[in-house]
């Protein structure tokens, strides 16, 4: 493999290690807000995109080890140490000691929970779309602990920080990042 991993090649690791449909989707949702945080920072949205889909590819096959297989499966696969870091930070504070600390780190850290918490304020919609999905929805949701409690907020609240950058902004940027992908991901709904 080149020292640049490609998008091909990081799926055929995807489809290897994660066969659920769910967190397929998922690694899509993450991969296209990678891609568009990367786009509007004016990073490298390849490298930004690979990294997000990647980023849980030991969740499914070892959850006890989550952060601590992902070293060993992408070295296997010739993945730099650049990538590899960037997986496991994403799991800083619960199940890695890596601290994200570039601008791609401290967004994978970030938008990982958040899209979660978009997802399912997209799904109890009427139109059960992110494509009509506004930003209030998903801070009306926010408030609400209950709901998507999966999603951890302290988590976004603490990425949020580290970035930069207004909760909102952030939400309106996860939302748009996911609309290019609502078909894959499940949530094109009736629209």
């Amino acid at each position: 493999m080149s020292s640049k991993p490609t998008r091909e090649a990081a799926w055929k690791l995807i489809e290897e290690y994660l066969p659920s449909d769910q967190m397929r989707r998922h690694s899509l949702a993450v991969e296209a807000v990678m891609r568009h945080m990367a786009k509007k920072y004016g990073e490298d949205e390849e490298m930004w995109g690979v990294i997000g889909l990647a980023h849980d590819i030991d969740y499914e096959r070892y959850p006890e080890a989550h952060c601590h297989k992902a070293p060993e499966i992408l070295k296997n696969a010739g993945w730099p140490e650049g990538y590899i870091r960037a997986v496991v930070s994403h799991g800083w504070g619960i199940c890695s000691d890596v601290e994200p600390q570039t601008n791609l780190e401290k967004t994978l850290f970030t938008i990982d929970e958040l899209t979660g918490l978009v997802a399912a304020s997209a799904l109890v919609r009427p139109s059960k779309s992110i494509l009509d999905l506004p930003v209030k929805s998903v801070t009306k949701k926010w408030k609400d602990k209950a709901f998507a409690a999966g999603a951890d907020r302290s988590i976004i609240e603490k990425g949020a920080a580290m970035m930069g950058v207004e909760l909102n902004e952030l939400i309106a940027d996860t939302i748009e990042g996911m609309k290019t992908e609502a078909e894959a991901i499940g949530l094109k709904g009736n629209l």
